[in-house]
């Protein structure tokens, strides 16, 4: 079949009505119940327009992406067709590079860059959902979709679940929602489940990286359940303190400049500062999240095993009283 001509719906423009409508009835349930979540107004246009600048980067650097799916689909000798069970196949293969992309999003520092703005606001509404990136395209993790290119997936359909991807995450970004029934919990990423993902708790730090399909995070070992007696706190570890849409679009960008330019540092010394995860200092001082998490559990040995805290037991906190503080721009979320 020749799938040159291929073309699937824009279901993310497609869903904006969708997105308007959903964001008025959260305002309007948080507004009559007084629960619910929060809004402030200058924390939402942010969001918005984070929103707007991450289309706008789309259809200027689109090309780019498209162009490279293009040019692996006219060298792959595979073609898997337009069935509905291939597309399903590729939802659900999509998600899982969804969930790997996120996790390096976390942990690899040039890619976080690119992400942290997801993480800048210290609210949690369906808002927060629309405050995406500008930058994606630089962190060239359009690579780990190869694969699936590769394996006779076409581009424009690989576009095409991505896009219901995003869509399903954006009703998860809410406070209305309590816990959904323990089977579709067990399974699918929820609010719950995303909540602690956003949380700057410690024991919530690199958790629960999961687009559509919780059980990746099951699979993989990076699980932990929102607990009622540690309610998500949300955004960085060192909140940027700012409503200025470019300064949160390119604020991690700037910091990584910053510490290539110290004076003193070796080139290995640079390309630390860009692969290892954030907070991670040349000189030892820094601390990211497994740091932290060992400096909760020395404080609160109470903790010690515990979700989010399984590998932190006594031992663990013992050295960590021992060790030198983090540094002051220790930041993992």
């Amino acid at each position: 079949m020749d799938l040159s001509q291929l073309t699937y719906p824009d279901v993310v423009s497609l869903a904006v009505p969708l997105f308007v409508t959903a964001i008025l009835v959260e305002v309007t349930w948080i507004f009559v119940k007084g629960r619910g979540g929060r809004y402030e107004s200058r924390d939402a246009m942010t969001s918005l327009a984070m929103g707007v600048g991450n289309v706008v980067s789309g259809i200027v650097l689109g090309f780019i992406t498209f162009g490279f799916f293009m040019w692996l689909w006219r060298i792959t000798p595979l073609d898997l067709g337009s069935s509905w069970w291939v597309v399903a196949l590729c939802f659900v293969l999509d998600d899982l590079r969804y969930y790997w992309v996120h996790r390096f999003g976390h942990r690899v520092r040039w890619v976080w860059a690119s992400h942290v703005n997801h993480h800048s606001s210290q609210h949690y509404n369906l808002t927060t959902a629309l405050r995406q990136t500008w930058t994606g395209t630089f962190t060239f993790m359009m690579i780990v979709r190869a694969p699936l290119v590769l394996l006779g997936f076409h581009p424009a359909m690989i576009l095409f679940v991505g896009g219901l991807n995003l869509i399903y995450q954006f009703w998860i970004h809410t406070e209305a929602i309590g816990k959904m029934p323990r089977w579709f919990e067990a399974v699918m990423n929820t609010p719950s489940h995303h909540r602690v993902h956003h949380g700057r708790n410690p024991r919530y730090l690199d958790a629960n990286y999961a687009g559509v399909f919780i059980v990746w995070d099951k699979l993989f070992g990076t699980f932990v359940p929102e607990l009622e007696e540690d309610r998500p706190d949300y955004g960085l570890v060192h909140n940027i303190g700012t409503f200025n849409p470019l300064r949160v679009a390119f604020h991690e960008w700037v910091a990584i400049f910053r510490d290539w330019a110290q004076p003193g540092i070796t080139w290995r010394d640079r390309l630390l500062y860009a692969v290892m995860p954030p907070g991670w200092r040349h000189d030892g001082t820094g601390g990211g999240s497994e740091r932290l998490k060992r400096d909760y559990v020395a404080s609160h040995p109470e903790a010690a095993g515990t979700p989010g805290f399984e590998a932190y037991g006594p031992t663990s906190a013992s050295a960590s009283i021992a060790s030198p503080p983090p540094g002051p721009r220790a930041q993992s979320r």
